[in-house]
């Protein structure tokens, strides 16, 4: 369509100081204009978004494609979809693929080929050639290939000589080292957090001091280097505090949250399907949720509930939903036995509705973190409703109520602790480049 305006909504457009009623016109695949009482031409569609959210189209900086390698679980168009199902026209895929995103060549053909799936992918390349942890991998080469930053997600890069080589190079190519903090030897044998539901149910546990003492030894690494770390899905308040106070000493890192994190708690590993906050849970399984096994670990309901103070003072850079699909047979009922990871694209929106349902953040932060403050953090395109930019565009319904099931998930994989629950927020347009990718309004 040539023209289309999106009339009535609460635009949310953090990059412009923008929250106020109004609408929004396309024409031509751009943002034509943002203001009151709009026309457009005779052949205008006029879509009434009355009582939603109409904001930048999302950005996720932290996602799994599995594409190449593991495509059963999902590749780069179910990705895609399941990207606009939750409002994103813009994502960052992790190289924990087969092979690993460790050359040029690899990281070229992730960008070549993500132009044909309807939304905006740029690829992460490894820290460490296939992701061994040892030998750094072709970082410029990789660079001028269009990867946005680098990581061995899934693992922390060991060797301190590789990661300081890294963070060294990082100051010249001016993109983030995005580490994955965990102490191999701390964690082993765990599944899920060590506390008070991993003695109930028998696991060895993870401690939270896994994740901390790699992420005290990383920002040791970035201090001297003067390179930019990027701390991966920081899940503890410890964590969060100690990213705050290398801040505040002058060192370069940035930081994510996961929704996961801000809500549900170790509780749901055994099955009792209560968000952080809520007196009692809305569903019990009766069984252990192999869905609900990520990494890092659900934490307790004081650590879901603290990271929050971590979005509001700047202390997380930016929101990302860590979407990582298995499918079934990757899940199996014994704990020890399923991979780690949860499906996040699709669940974003309903899962942070309960932080602001709360009262502990606003929506226009919670889009700020989803959007400018993800282009602005590691320089993508996007994050804007400005006149003249691509209209790249989620429309959002606060109060709409669904279910996820199996049919109505678009990733591959089906793997989400939410199944089954009635939720309430979703995105309901996603508009790229003016076309309209994703509409159950």
């Amino acid at each position: 369509m040539s023209e289309l305006i999106l009339r009535g909504g609460r635009v949310i457009d953090p990059a412009n100081g923008v929250d106020a009623v109004l609408d929004v016109l396309v024409r031509d695949g751009r943002i034509a204009a943002v203001g009151a009482q709009l026309d457009g031409g005779p052949e205008a569609v006029i879509r009434d978004v009355a009582g939603c959210l109409v904001v930048p189209g999302l950005i996720d900086a932290h996602v799994h494609f599995r594409d190449p390698g593991f495509t059963y679980k999902e590749d780069l168009h179910s990705g895609a979809r399941a990207a606009l199902a939750g409002g994103f026209v813009r994502v960052c895929c992790m190289p924990n693929t087969d092979p690993a995103l460790d050359t040029a060549e690899r990281v070229a053909d992730i960008v070549a080929r993500g132009k044909d799936t309807g939304i905006h992918i740029h690829p992460v390349g490894t820290i460490t050639v296939g992701r061994l942890l040892e030998d750094l991998a072709p970082l410029r080469e990789m660079a001028a290939a269009g990867a946005v930053g680098f990581s061995d997600d899934g693992e922390s890069t060991r060797p301190e000589e590789t990661l300081r080589a890294a963070l060294h190079l990082s100051t010249e190519l001016n993109l983030p080292i995005m580490v994955h903090c965990e102490d191999p030897e701390l964690a082993r044998g765990g599944s899920m957090h060590r506390g008070v539901v991993s003695e109930e149910l028998g696991d060895p546990g993870i401690p939270a001091a896994a994740e901390e003492e790699y992420i005290v030894r990383d920002l040791r690494l970035a201090a001297e280097t003067g390179g930019w770390l990027h701390v991966l899905h920081v899940s503890t308040v410890r964590g969060a505090e100690m990213v705050r106070a290398a801040k505040a000493a002058g060192t370069r890192v940035t930081a994510e949250v996961m929704p996961h994190h801000l809500t549900l708690t170790d509780e749901w590993v055994a099955g009792r399907r209560r968000f952080a906050g809520e007196p009692e849970p809305r569903m019990i399984l009766g069984r252990v949720d192999p869905n609900a096994k990520v990494n890092p670990p659900l934490r307790p309901e004081a650590d879901a509930l603290g990271l929050v103070e971590f979005i509001r003072d700047g202390t997380f850079d930016f929101i990302a939903t860590d979407h990582a699909p298995h499918a079934e047979r990757d899940k199996p009922d014994e704990l020890a036995k399923a991979a780690s990871g949860m499906l996040g694209l699709e669940v974003a929106i309903p899962t942070l509705a309960e932080v602001v349902r709360r009262g502990d953040l606003d929506w226009p932060l919670v889009i700020r973190k989803l959007t400018s403050d993800v282009a602005q953090t590691l320089g993508l395109p996007g994050g804007t409703l400005t006149p003249g930019e691509p209209a790249d565009i989620t429309v959002i319904d606060t109060e709409r109520t669904w279910t996820p099931t199996p049919e109505e998930i678009q990733s591959r994989s089906k793997n989400t602790p939410l199944m089954g629950l009635e939720l309430r927020g979703r995105a309901i347009i996603t508009i790229v480049g003016g076309n309209i990718r994703h509409d159950v309004a």
